[in-house]
């Protein structure tokens, strides 16, 4: 599996960017990678612009098959993508759902649902 990175301009994204940025992101997956994990280190003032570009970019993983997750987002960012519903991006699992790989405990006397 090659895991390529994606590195988000900062203090953020503009309009602009998103274009190149999915051009750039198609790019890796057609030169063989498998997933993309991109850096949102950068991005110190988030907005609605950098909602958009991270969801184009999911958008075009997701038209590729392939795996794409967020790193380095700061607690705005966070925020912002939590609100919209984008949380999973973080890699975080969402309120409510329990981690990946853990079981919930059945007892014998519980009732069926």
């Amino acid at each position: 599996m090659e895991i390529k990175r994606l590195v988000l301009p900062g203090p953020g994204p503009d309009a602009q960017d998103t274009a190149r940025l999915c051009a750039r992101l198609a790019r890796l997956y057609e030169d063989g990678a498998t997933a993309v994990v991109c850096d949102a280190t950068a991005v110190t003032a988030p907005g609605l612009v950098e909602v958009e570009t991270l969801a184009r970019l999911r958008l075009t993983a997701r038209g590729y098959g392939a795996g794409f997750a967020v790193i380095g987002a700061g607690p705005a960012l966070r925020a912002l993508l939590d609100l919209v519903g984008l949380v999973e991006l973080l890699g975080e699992p969402e309120e409510r759902e329990p981690p990946g790989g853990v079981q919930e405990g059945v007892e014998p006397d519980d009732l069926a649902v």
